[in-house]
């Protein structure tokens, strides 16, 4: 073996002894979907630069770097070293060598939370409700109420009917204030399984004394039992009394108590930020709203109900040490006690202080230095191909360019570009780049010159400026240079997903726990 390479067996003793292993897939999200090690990250090449400063925090981190022949993972070790990155090496054979050795492959993304909560609904029989059962108490006006533990823009998509929005580490906190009376049921649910489990136990665990279960299969089976879902709904979660918010803090603190929380200072931060041989993530998991109005310098906006269900995406290094910051306490202790379970080593800060909370606004990835670029304003961009001879590549995600995009403009993905530029956007005498804000287009300036050796430049702030100018816009799928391999379509996503996909992802999550002993690296464990 190499010593540029590292090896499936050293990669499963590394998990297995507890060291931090930050195992990077390099290949865009839907290829990822299809198949994956379990604590493998989807760090895609196109974006790179934009996500691994936040995502693998400490320079000299072993980074371990695949794809499935494609010849992304040496770029990717190029860009990785560039950035610093010091301990950067490949995985013996790819995605093939670690299937060759034995090791197990995982479909979709988020595996370890969805693995984890159908692991928890196994040990300790989450209690459940079908969506039959539920929507006869709902057409009863049963004294029932039902809370969905997604994200607001998820619920807001489509809901259950009734439903109020709770995103899960509110729960604990606000949901006596939604159910005061004991004798109301609880229903919590989310799209699939894992946020509804996770849920739903949560507030079991935290003694709440109402009959409390989640809608079986969320979104997804009450659709399969031809159920109508509600569109565009805004019912949010009310304030807590101070009654109701020591009553949570009391019964998180016990929760987390017993999965086994470690408990930190504000003292500790500075240290463990200067740390040069272990990785601390600084997750702050209260609403967006709460991080924006004020938080701690340094943390990162990560809400606790989706830092459970996309944990390998916010922690990229499994092994790190991860430290939680709320400043009622009750989200942050829930959060953990999930996390310590999923087999973090995780901290909550106990004496924040009003003023700890004191740098505003929303949380920025750091990013590496931008390329010096010649830019040009919309109005110039309108010019130029009035004139002709200009092709605008955008290279924003797939959705936002179809949803809308620079008339003419070509979808590009960045790790693509020598294919699309050769086969399928036609030759120009200049070039124009564009992406949402212009962070990304501007990366690929040097590559799209060295392919094409004509003059190329950024479009100012990104087609936003285009948008903001109100410039005519083109919609959906026009000039695509390449398929949309960018994100991979949940089948719980939108309305209009097929029977046989819902049905089809329902029975790939039963089939968790099972995969996840045969893998044998999990470390999870249930309290």
């Amino acid at each position: 073996m190499s010593h540029y390479t590292r090896s499936y067996a050293d990669i499963r003793r590394a998990l297995l002894a507890h060291e931090e292993v930050a195992l990077v897939d390099v290949r865009e999200e839907a290829p990822f979907a299809e198949a994956h090690p379990l604590f493998a990250a989807n760090f895609p090449l196109s974006k790179l630069e934009l996500e691994v400063l936040a995502r693998i925090p400490r320079r000299d981190t072993a980074v371990t770097v695949y794809d499935n022949g494609e010849g992304l993972a040496e770029r990717a070790l190029e860009r990785f070293q560039d950035l610093g990155y010091s301990d950067v090496k490949l995985l013996e054979g790819g995605l093939q060598g670690w299937r060759d050795a034995g090791g197990e492959l995982f479909i979709d993304v988020n595996v370890p939370s969805k693995a984890f909560g159908e692991l928890v609904e196994h040990h300790r029989h989450t209690p459940s409700l079908a969506a039959e059962e539920v929507k006869q108490l709902l057409d009863a006006k049963a004294d029932v109420v039902v809370l969905d533990a997604r994200r607001f823009d998820e619920y807001q998509t489509m809901s259950i009917p009734t439903g109020v929005s709770v995103p899960g580490a509110e729960l604990v906190l606000r949901a006596r204030e939604l159910a005061p009376d004991p004798d109301t049921r609880i229903i919590v649910n989310c799209a699939g399984r894992t946020r509804s489990i996770i849920g739903t136990q949560s507030l079991v665990n935290a003694g709440l004394p109402n009959p409390i279960s989640a809608l079986r299969n969320g979104t997804i089976g009450w659709l399969l039992a031809g159920q109508t879902l509600d569109h565009g709904q805004s019912r949010r979660f009310p304030q807590v009394s101070d009654a109701t918010r020591e009553i949570a803090r009391a019964d998180a603190r016990s929760v987390a108590d017993k999965a086994r929380v470690k408990r930190a200072s504000r003292a500790d931060l500075p240290v463990w930020q200067a740390e040069t041989t272990r990785t601390t993530y600084l997750f702050d998991v209260r609403t967006p709203e709460e991080f924006e109005a004020g938080h701690v310098p340094g943390a990162r906006a990560t809400p606790g109900g989706q830092l459970v269900q996309e944990t390998d995406h916010y922690a990229s290094v499994r092994g790190a040490r991860i430290v939680l910051l709320d400043d009622v306490g009750v989200r942050a202790n829930m959060s953990a006690s999930w996390l310590a379970q999923l087999g973090w080593e995780v901290f909550v800060v106990d004496d924040l202080r009003p003023e700890d909370f004191s740098e505003k606004g929303g949380w920025n990835a750091p990013i590496p230095p931008a390329p010096k670029v010649e830019e040009i304003s919309a109005e110039t961009l309108r010019e130029w191909r009035q004139q002709g001879g200009v092709a605008v590549l955008d290279f924003t995600a797939s959705a936002h360019y179809v949803k809308q995009h620079i008339p003419g403009a070509w979808w590009t993905l960045r790790a693509d570009l020598a294919n699309a530029l050769q086969n399928n956007i036609p030759v120009a005498e200049r070039y124009v780049l564009t992406c949402g804000s212009s962070k990304l287009a501007r990366l690929a300036v040097s590559e799209v010159e060295a392919l094409t050796g004509k003059p190329v430049f950024v479009l100012k702030d990104g087609t936003a400026s285009w948008v903001a100018a109100g410039f005519e816009l083109e919609h959906g799928e026009s000039h695509l240079a390449f398929p949309r391999i960018d994100r991979y379509r949940r089948p719980y996503e939108g309305t209009d997903a097929p029977r046989e996909a819902m049905q089809a992802y329902l029975d790939w999550e039963f089939g968790l726990v099972e995969q996840l002993g045969r893998d044998g690296t999990h470390g999870f464990y249930v309290s």
